[in-house]
């Protein structure tokens, strides 16, 4: 074996893609020490996605002080490219960690990523790339409107306060007097619709804490404030693959802003010559934090998973847990799916408690390829007497 390419996700909220690369590929080498091992840092555009692109074409990383999902002040980092292209994630203005154990959703707002679309446009860049990821919010992009200067108002002209709650009390949308003047492209990593039972509210609204009471009440709202737009730009958003991501965001962007939607995955492969990568590529290792029916609507690993089927490269996700109908990715090229959990009471486990699991399952699958291959296994000598 010549070439191995490791390229995944990070683990959300414990370990990034770039330290995932180094645990597996230090752990690869120490079965295959002669092995060429190309590490990728993936993103699809959520977690991570500035990152990616920086380490993949480089560039400058920047730093700007707006309003988080809960309303206090945020430090939220961004990338400018070498061809003036800036990289933002909405998440670092109102992504889900950011409102910490108190999730709000009916309070929750993108006003932050407003003001850093803002903020890019005032240093004259005028082409944005935004993950869309990891939100906290679901008040379908008003926030981010009202800080563009946009003004919400109900059947009697008065002014509406941009937040969730009132989307089903918005019958009018005054402009501002300057729009902004940006060329967005939106790297999603889901393909849901605005409204309805696979939309916005009834998909994602469960872990930002929606009840389950109020999951109709928003859902409505959601679809009621679209055919507002529709009224009022004549845009409709309600059916558009993807405009249901961020709560809503990303119909935002289409509307208020005339952005473009591309499957983020799809985006970054092609912007770092994957395909071009695999003609010499022997084995792809991927993975993610949690691979389940989700991962499929384009996800990391599904959408290396598909590359990889074409080019005839075995694909195999190393991932942090496998949950319900993870099988569906063998449909989709992937050759085998493992997890790292190791303890049933993994609700508790620290950072170096996910980077010991992350080695430990390599470690264990390069010991079935050795056997496949003929050659023999190493003992680790940190593991050594202790079962491994």
């Amino acid at each position: 074996m010549k070439h191995i390419v490791i390229a995944p996700d990070s683990f959300k909220g414990t370990l990034d893609a770039q330290e995932i690369c180094t645990i597996i590929s230090d752990t690869v080498h120490e079965h295959l020490p002669d092995a060429d091992i190309t590490c990728i840092p993936m993103a699809d555009g959520g977690e991570g996605l500035v990152n990616a692109y920086l380490q993949a074409l480089g560039g400058v990383k920047r730093e700007a002080v707006v309003t988080g999902p809960n309303g206090k002040p945020v430090r939220s980092e961004y990338g400018i490219l070498g061809d003036m292209t800036a990289v933002m994630e909405m998440a670092a203005c109102a992504g889900l960690p950011l409102m910490g154990n108190r999730l709000d959703p009916m309070h929750a707002t993108t006003y932050g990523v407003g003001e850093l679309l803002r903020e890019i446009s005032l240093l004259g860049i005028r082409r944005v790339l935004i993950g869309v990821g990891g939100s906290a919010t679901n008040d379908m992009g008003i926030g981010m409107a009202a800080a563009l200067g946009y003004e919400f108002l109900d059947k009697d002209y008065q002014l509406v306060e941009p937040m969730p709650y009132n989307l089903g009390r918005i019958e009018h949308i005054r402009k501002p007097r300057e729009e902004l003047k940006l060329q967005i492209t939106v790297a999603c990593d889901v393909d849901n619709p605005l409204c309805g039972p696979n939309g916005a509210t009834y998909t994602f609204g469960k872990q930002k804490g929606i009840p389950e009471e109020k999951m109709e009440e928003l859902d409505q709202n959601i679809c009621h404030f679209a055919q507002v737009i529709e009224r009022e730009f004549s845009t409709d958003i309600r059916h558009i693959p993807g405009a249901g991501a961020a709560g809503g965001l990303a119909a935002a962007l289409i509307a208020f802003l005339h952005a473009e939607l591309k499957p983020g995955i799809e985006l970054f492969l092609d912007t770092i010559g994957f395909d071009e990568l695999l003609k010499s590529t022997d084995l792809v290792f991927t993975g993610e934090g949690r691979i389940d029916w989700q991962s499929m609507a384009g996800k990391v690993p599904i959408g290396i998973s598909r590359r990889c089927a074409k080019a005839k490269v075995p694909c195999v996700a190393l991932c942090g847990s496998v949950g319900l109908k993870a099988e569906l990715a063998y449909k989709e090229g992937m050759a085998a799916i493992f997890s790292s959990v190791r303890d049933f009471n993994d609700s508790h486990m620290n950072k170096e408690d996910y980077a010991e699991n992350l080695r430990f399952l390599t470690d264990s699958v390069m010991r079935v390829m050795m056997l496949r291959m003929g050659g023999g296994t190493v003992v680790r000598s940190d593991l050594a007497g202790k079962g491994a």
